[in-house]
């Protein structure tokens, strides 16, 4: 009988040395807990390992107990959702838990992670983690700091396709399987040895989880030098890293209107490129491009600048009210605004120049018309606190007046740019120029190889125009200048030349119409509604009159097709 280990075994108990491997030897250094298959009771809070933990650093029995009932009780699912759960668990291990030891005694804080010392905590690995929920399900590996299970992997041999990892985690969160369990957990993570890891969190649909691909220093071989397992190992190793994983929970966990959310790789880097720049007091640019979530970006940068400069104050500028109004959706579904608190917006000139002068509030989101450029020389009014200043879409403000006031009244402000379409050209001034170098880059085509934003193909039609008749057209032409000298019906016959007017005509929109809704009837991705298209047209208003054209004569079609289809 052959002995030999299944592939998904082979690759287990390699990451499992990996990771319980001595630092100094090239691994994590976590303690390896054992194989949890037949052990009962395993819970996502192993109260022994966290009492030994808090005991180690010097807290009470009396504060241990209260620390571990509120613990106990935030994780409890029962009449929640695992999101309400997961948040009020959070909200304890990042914050600490309060306890009252004696009655009229003062509130202490226990801190079940300790966020600034990684030494100071116990990680672990245990593996074939049997839990027996509503079914009985297996996790292959679970990740504990003091004895909470905050990261849960799921392997699959080489031919198994990692979605099938991906799966399961989803299926384990369920209420029918072992969804008490999620309460605690931070990162779920599903990979193999041939399309790597894939990564997420509690509550996180398949297709948002994605892939970490940070190249650490001294990583970079060429194919001769690759190494079995690779391409799981090294992302894993990256983001199970004692003070990384710690700064993934601590900095850049988002709950986010009923969705828990962990940051892709690029904004990850862009927050850390940020934080380092901000530390020096300097601003700059974040040129990442659209739909790549620079509203989340802006979130945890201006997060972490509230909880680490207690004089600061954030001030987000848009250019357009729905922009402004998002912004302070994101800002109150994250948290970094309380539930009660009162709109950061500012409504008025006057409104701002009141509010710079005041402490408070420390979050403020204005549209850049608010500063009032009428006197660029003027005296700027005074400003308390330490600003940092989020310029959305800084690319349209760039180059008025508005905005050399805004740099006029807070000379003193540290500036970060946000764009996704940074102006480039050098007969103008960049957006570089004006507000500094960049930051981080995140372009078109990364997000694009990342399966972030779709691929944009452009297509120029030709949609010939014909007139049927051009002795009548030049007919009518001078009845209706009858009453025009000859330069002023030269200038109109110029004027009715032009392209604008032209792709206006009658003739020329039908044939659009009809060739956008042919397009749509063979086209791949666009025949079974799994692809969009953007029509570009030479203005608005334009555009606004295709649509509706091609929406009657789409609705039309459809008419016709069920008459014929219940005719016959």
């Amino acid at each position: 009988m052959s002995t030999a280990l299944r592939p998904e075994r082979v690759t287990q108990n390699r990451v499992i040395e990996r990771i319980t491997r001595p630092v100094a030897q090239g691994g994590l250094g976590y303690a390896y807990l054992g194989e949890w298959s037949q052990r009962e009771g395993n819970r996502c809070i192993e109260q022994g390992l966290l009492r030994a933990s808090l005991q180690k650093r010097g807290y009470s029995d009396a504060h241990i107990s209260q620390a571990l009932h509120k613990l106990q009780a935030a994780s409890d699912v029962t009449g929640v959702t695992l999101y309400q759960a997961n948040l009020r668990t959070y909200q304890l291990l990042r914050y600490g838990v309060p306890v009252q030891v004696a009655a009229g005694a003062a509130h202490e804080t226990v801190h079940l992670i300790d966020w600034a010392k990684p030494d100071a905590n116990d990680f672990g690995l245990a593996e074939e983690v049997t839990l027996k929920g509503g079914h009985e399900r297996r996790p292959d590996i679970v990740l504990y700091i003091n004895g909470i299970a905050v990261v849960v992997l799921e392997l699959k041999r080489g031919s198994v396709e990692v979605a099938e990892g991906i799966r399961q985690l989803i299926s384990n969160q369920e209420a029918i399987f072992n969804q008490g369990f999620f309460s605690t957990v931070q990162l779920t993570l599903a990979g193999n040895d041939s399309q790597g890891l894939r990564y997420g969190t509690a509550g996180t649909p398949e297709k948002f989880y994605v892939e970490w691909k940070h190249h650490a220093a001294g990583t970079s071989g060429n194919a001769g030098e690759m190494v079995a397992g690779r391409l799981l190992d090294e992302p894993l190793v990256q983001m199970c890293d004692k003070v990384r994983l710690l700064d993934l929970m601590h900095n850049f966990v988002v709950f986010d209107a009923g969705q828990k959310k962990v940051p892709r790789l690029h904004q990850y880097e862009g927050v850390k490129a940020a934080q380092e720049r901000i530390k020096k007091r300097e601003g700059g640019v974040i040129w990442h491009t659209q739909g790549s979530g620079k509203s989340i970006l802006m979130v945890l940068i201006a997060k972490w600048i509230l909880e680490n400069d207690p004089d600061a104050r954030v001030l987000v500028v848009t250019d357009r009210d729905e922009l402004d109004k998002q912004i302070e959706g994101v800002m109150k579904n994250s948290g970094v605004l309380g539930a009660d608190s009162p709109s950061p917006r500012i409504t008025s000139r006057r409104e701002l120049v009141d509010k710079l002068a005041q402490p408070s509030p420390r979050l403020l989101c204005a549209l850049i018309h608010k500063f009032d450029a009428a006197d660029l020389k003027g005296d700027p009014p005074p400003v308390n606190g330490r600003f940092y200043v989020f310029v959305d879409e800084c690319h349209r403000t760039q180059g008025g007046d508005m905005n050399k006031q805004m740099k006029r009244w807070l000379s003193q402000a540290v500036f970060i740019g946000f764009t996704g379409t940074p102006l480039l050209r050098k007969d103008k001034q960049t957006t570089r120029d004006v507000f500094g170098t960049y930051i981080h880059t995140y372009k078109f085509h990364q997000a694009v190889a990342d399966k972030v934003v779709l691929d944009l193909k452009y297509e120029a039609r030709n949609v010939p125009q014909q007139l049927t008749n051009k002795k009548a057209v030049d007919d009518w032409f001078e009845t209706k200048t009858r009453g025009l000298n000859n330069y002023k019906k030269s200038m109109l016959r110029r004027h009715w030349a032009t392209m604008e007017s032209l792709m206006s005509a009658g003739e020329r929109k039908g044939r659009i119409v009809a060739d956008i809704i042919h397009d749509f009837g063979v086209k791949p991705r666009l025949d079974n509604n799994r692809g969009t298209a953007i029509l570009v047209a030479a203005s608005s208003p334009e555009a606004q009159r295709q649509r509706q054209d091609v929406a009657q004569l789409d609705c039309r079609g459809d008419h016709q097709q069920r008459a014929q289809n219940d005719h016959s």
